[in-house]
């Protein structure tokens, strides 16, 4: 064997050991079907599943939060889904361990699974209905390992919102001060949690959307609860 087709080999083994470490299932389905036993008073799932206080969950993951027909979501659920949200293993396990952290007044009243290894096998059942389960990036078994919980301190900030006005120019450059929105969402009128919990989650990229994640860093918990309270108000 010549040294070029031995190192393509050795390339090759590599590719095949990276796809196999990658296919780690994220929990076990069958233990996440005794799990869910805590989600049948609003959630259906399987063939036949039809929507009762939530939405069925057949074909979740990969779906944008709050797109399912035929169901009325929160407004908040509503914003965050034109915002972006779109359910993979990473944002539905911080979403059931903690709803209210991820999305604020989200109508599911469930106080959330603390213990990460219930969160993993309830994914892994999740999983199993949605149409293509193979199709999900197998980066996402770290669920176990995240921390999604926002620092009550944080949502007690009080924001400044004359010090919101002066940092909001940058965000106007691209959201419209009336209100309205021309393909990209309206920031004016949310209620101060929502803005705060939504502007973490891109902290903690969540929410996917890569630039809302780099501005969002920038900032300082005080200043976003700044911008908070001057969006808030603004008409």
């Amino acid at each position: 064997m010549t040294r070029r087709a031995s190192a393509l080999l050795t390339f090759l083994a590599a590719i095949f050991a990276a796809s196999t470490s990658l296919a780690t299932p994220i929990g076990d389905a069958e233990a996440g079907a005794d799990v869910f036993d805590q989600c049948k008073a609003c959630h259906e799932i399987g063939q036949g599943a039809r929507n009762r206080v939530g939405p069925h969950l057949n074909g979740l993951f990969g779906r944008r939060a709050a797109s399912h027909d035929g169901y009325r979501y929160s407004k908040s659920m509503a914003r965050a889904g034109a915002d972006g949200l779109t359910w993979t293993a990473e944002t539905l396990d911080a979403y059931i361990e903690n709803p209210r952290a991820l999305v604020s007044k989200t109508r599911m009243s469930f106080r959330g699974l603390a213990d990460p290894q219930d969160r993993a096998d309830l994914l892994a059942y999740l999983r199993g209905f949605s149409d293509k389960p193979s199709d999900i990036p197998e980066a996402e078994p770290t669920v176990r390992g995240t921390d999604h919980d926002l620092d009550p301190a944080i949502l007690a900030l009080v924001g400044d919102a004359e010090y919101g006005a002066y940092l909001s120019s940058e965000c106007l450059t691209c959201h419209l001060a009336d209100g309205s929105a021309q393909g990209i969402p309206s920031v004016t009128g949310w209620p101060t949690e929502d803005f705060v919990v939504a502007m973490h989650a891109y902290k903690a990229k969540l929410r996917p959307h890569p630039v809302m994640q780099m501005m969002a860093g920038r900032l300082s918990d005080e200043e976003i609860a700044a911008l908070a309270a001057y969006f808030k108000d603004l008409e």
